[in-house]
């Protein structure tokens, strides 16, 4: 189901190993992914020391554009669900420094929640 889900816009969370063979250029050598999720072709991964946020561009993806964000940066996010005539969810991530919030858009569906545990564990750190 994980593959009609990045279709459909619906979160699902992705196999760790496979994102680190696709992330083995960007990340350091102490640095570990240890949480990531698809969203159509994007990606939100956590690793031990940042939160990257990867965005594929065009119409074969093979443009991209890498997010890191420190956690230590991520000042607060918000997570708002989707309602009965609204059926998109979103997730914004306030950086310091920064007057615009990064903005993930969601299809109704409960993963959303997933990604704000994983992001809250991680700002907590």
């Amino acid at each position: 189901m994980g593959f009609l889900d990045g279709l459909l816009g619906n979160v699902s969370e992705v196999d760790v190993k496979e994102v680190e063979r696709e992330l083995e250029i960007i990340v350091t050598d102490d640095e570990q992914v240890e949480k990531a999720y698809k969203l159509i072709r994007d990606l939100i991964v956590f690793t031990n020391l940042r939160l990257i946020l990867i965005d594929k561009q065009g119409m074969t993806g093979k443009k991209v554009e890498y997010h890191s964000i420190p956690y230590k940066s991520i000042t607060h996010f918000s997570v708002e669900t989707a309602g009965s005539f609204d059926l998109d969810a979103e997730l914004k991530i306030w950086l310091s420094g920064s007057q615009q919030p990064i903005s993930k858009q969601f299809k109704k569906d409960k993963n959303i929640y997933d990604v704000q545990k994983a992001l809250a564990t991680y700002i907590a750190k």
